[in-house]
């Protein structure tokens, strides 16, 4: 399975069904090469990723996030091989560990240590097979890009920076998928554009997994305070114009990212906007 060079990463709980298809279809014809999406509160995974499969032709569909306590080990190895053989091998599992509030709160269930966690639902789901399962970890942290080298094709790091990818790519070594999540917003206004990262980027903030990281690479505080400092905005969303943003964008490539997920940023819904962004970014 290649990824491409290019993806689309979309918060897809937004969309109805003729919206989702719609998108999937227009982001296949620009030639990206997967449609990666997350889990929350919305569409379950596997459900939306057999809409999305049977929307398309050739693109590939990656959950990123399938919570790996919303369904047992062998339910989500059963899940991924039903979609890929459904689907002419089209289906990438990502796997994550979630955040507390949507295990604990949300789900009802004990959010266990992650590590510790998310090798045993790998054992579960690699039992008694030799199947190089197409399964990637949305892994932030050292010993969870670690797991995910030694135990999967790679990893979907998410609210990274060229800095972290390269961190990444140091300790997965060569021969993995690095497939990179980053926001983009086309906007000249960077006054417009800040504002739009803030208030996409505010759910996160509120998380220790985020929080974290991006104090691990070298964001502080004071960055984190206050809807986030104009510094860590500007990381995390890339504004400017198509130019700006596509040189940017490289950055990640340069640091060793083997796929890139753009994620655009924009009024919410404004899909105009969005798809404008796609078809400008598309040769990235």
């Amino acid at each position: 399975m290649e990824l491409g060079r290019l993806g689309v990463w979309y918060p897809t709980d937004r969309l109805d069904a003729a919206q989702l298809a719609a998108l999937a279809r227009s982001v296949e014809q620009l030639g990206y090469g997967t449609f990666w999406y997350p889990e929350s509160r919305g569409y379950e995974s596997f459900s939306l990723a057999a809409h999305l499969l049977a929307s398309t032709t050739t693109l590939n569909v990656g959950s990123s996030i399938a919570n790996i306590y919303a369904r047992d080990a062998f339910t989500a190895q059963r899940g991924m091989a039903t979609l890929n053989a459904l689907n002419g091998g089209r289906f990438i599992l990502g796997l994550g560990v979630s955040h507390i509030p949507m295990v604990e709160g949300l789900r009802g269930h004990r959010y266990d240590k992650p590590i510790p966690a998310m090798r045993a639902y790998l054992d579960g789901i690699q039992k008694d097979t030799t199947e190089d399962w197409p399964i990637a970890l949305a892994a932030l942290g050292p010993k969870m890009l670690e797991l995910a080298g030694k135990r999967t094709r790679g990893a979907v790091p998410y609210n990274v920076t060229p800095e972290h990818t390269a961190l990444a790519k140091s300790i997965l070594g060569p021969d993995k998928w690095l497939a990179v999540e980053q926001k983009v917003c086309v906007e000249t206004d960077l006054a417009k554009a800040r504002a739009l990262g803030r208030k996409e980027l505010s759910r996160y903030m509120a998380l220790p997994n985020y929080a974290n990281n991006w104090l691990r690479i070298g964001f502080t505080e004071a960055d984190l305070a206050d809807g986030g400092s104009d510094r860590f905005i500007d990381a995390m969303v890339l504004s400017g114009d198509a130019a700006a943003v596509k040189e940017r964008l490289r950055a990640h490539f340069t640091a060793g990212a083997t796929h890139l997920c753009i994620q655009p940023v924009h009024a919410e819904g404004d899909f105009a906007a969005r798809d404008a962004m796609f078809a400008a970014l598309a040769d990235t």
